[in-house]
């Protein structure tokens, strides 16, 4: 039941790192392979960009597309069976964000995720390495990610930092 944070920015190569990252624990484990998608499609680049990522994985995956809920899937897959792929936390915290529904979900979100039994790899962007943003929003999505970010790394076993494909590790 290892728990693992894997950070970067926009095309920095992290969901492929997490994927790969994936496939060789359900290997090595024999475990079942499961991607939790937090992305909706609300304009073509979106979708052009969830084809990418899709494209990648082959048939060993299950797919569950969640953007809002994500103790549910991490609850209803509460197994050491699962190897378990969230991609993005940005996204998601973004979604909730947006839908005044952060502070519930990620409290039952971070519940579940440190009781559950299966190997969970959680992708998402590190943000606060830039200039602060002039929007209230915006300042307040780079705080929220910023503290999430320093919740999860102090649960997980480790957490990398990844650029140009390259895993940085900050904590093993």
């Amino acid at each position: 039941m290892t728990k693992k944070l894997i950070l970067g920015g926009a095309r920095s190569g992290k969901s492929s790192y997490a994927e790969k990252q994936a496939i060789d624990i359900a290997k090595s484990d024999n475990k079942e392979l499961l991607y939790i998608a937090t992305a909706t499609v609300n304009d073509e680049e979106m979708r052009v960009r969830i084809k990418q990522h899709s494209s990648r994985r082959d048939q060993s995956w299950t797919l569950i597309e969640e953007p809002m809920n994500l103790a549910e899937p991490i609850d209803r897959f509460n197994s050491a069976n699962y190897c378990i792929l969230i991609d993005c936390l940005t996204l998601w915290l973004s979604n909730n964000l947006l839908s005044n529904s952060l502070r519930l979900n990620q409290e039952i979100f971070l519940d579940s995720f440190k009781k559950s039994q299966a190997t969970i790899l959680l992708v998402s962007n590190e943000v606060g390495s830039g200039i602060v943003p002039m929007g209230e929003l915006s300042r307040q999505f780079v705080d929220e990610s910023g503290w999430l970010h320093q919740e999860l790394a102090s649960i997980c076993d480790e957490v990398s930092l990844v650029v140009a494909g390259l895993p940085l590790f900050l904590k093993q």
